[in-house]
């Protein structure tokens, strides 16, 4: 019935994506339809208040900010989609989906949570009182230094007194959140948060919605979600990031099941159609200059 459906969009679509019901989330087409769409901002709130109720209080209403304002680049782009939002109390949420593992990422993290600081300085007068900052990364990959607790994947960080363990300053928050270590069937979920897990990590193997999430928020999230109601251009913008996802995701795991500098090298090579040099030397430690004499050589 699905396929039917699609019949009218045209042959130049590549059938080997209409096996698939729902997005993939972690794309950059599925991650900004679902989460950073304005007929969408539902979404959003319900998961952040679901993520952060136990300190933030509920969240009435998000803004959309122009994440230019981040300082991010076009590296960052290539591999990292963020959304950057405010509250009705002035507080930003920086929203990151990690695709893999980059070279500094938390020194990243850190440095992007500065901007939304620094901002709040331009506005006139400064008496040093500042809004809350989170940031939150939904990461398709687990941290090396965190492999050895498999039951653990949220990460919550704040700056705290390293004998006390007590709280030093509670406006500064960043949650890591490791979807691979989350891993408990539909008959576990426990709460609204672990839904929201369960769906984002595997929409596009879904071909209806679970029973289990049967809430109006959901039934919402898998109707945006549902590619036979997407129109023919936005078809072609999902295949785009969808090919790049694959490509991307296909090359890293060549280089985990390879020799490591072989296995470097080739990803590198795969890459070059995919990524400028910068971004390539960043993901696989190789130089610059090695990179320019791969791409110099194909």
């Amino acid at each position: 019935m699905i396929k039917s459906t699609w019949a009218h969009l045209g042959e130049h679509i590549d059938m080997t994506y209409l096996t698939d019901r729902y997005i993939n989330f972690f794309t950059d087409y599925g991650f900004k339809r679902l989460f950073g769409e304005e007929p969408n901002k539902d979404l959003l709130r319900d998961f952040l208040n679901e993520l952060l109720k136990e300190e933030q209080g509920r969240i009435v209403d998000l803004t959309y900010l122009k994440d230019e304002q981040l300082g991010s680049g076009q590296l960052d782009r290539k591999a990292i989609f963020d959304l950057y939002c405010e509250n009705e109390r002035g507080e930003k949420f920086i929203v990151e989906l990690q695709k893999a593992k980059q070279n500094f990422f938390k020194d990243r993290s850190v440095y992007y949570a500065t901007f939304p600081i620094q901002q709040q300085a331009r506005k006139g007068k400064w008496d040093f009182q500042l809004n809350a900052v989170y940031t939150i990364g939904i990461l398709d990959f687990v941290f090396d230094e965190d492999k050895k607790e498999p039951g653990k994947y949220r990460y919550d960080i704040k700056l705290q007194d390293i004998v006390t363990n007590e709280v030093f300053y509670d406006k500064l928050t960043f949650i890591y959140l490791e979807l691979p270590k989350f891993n408990k069937t539909l008959d576990q979920l426990e709460n609204r948060f672990e839904k929201w897990l369960y769906a984002i990590k595997h929409l596009d193997r879904l071909d209806r919605v679970p029973d289990a999430l049967r809430e109006q928020v959901f039934e919402k999230f898998f109707a945006a979600a549902e590619i036979a109601n997407f129109s023919r251009e936005e078809i072609q913008r999902y295949e785009d990031s969808l090919k790049y996802y694959r490509d991307l995701k296909n090359c890293l795991d060549t280089a985990r099941e390879e020799g490591i500098e072989e296995g470097i090298i080739k990803v590198a090579r795969n890459l070059l159609d995919l990524l400028d040099d910068d971004t390539i030397a960043a993901k696989t430690g190789l130089r610059v200059e090695v990179i320019a004499d791969l791409r110099r050589e194909s």
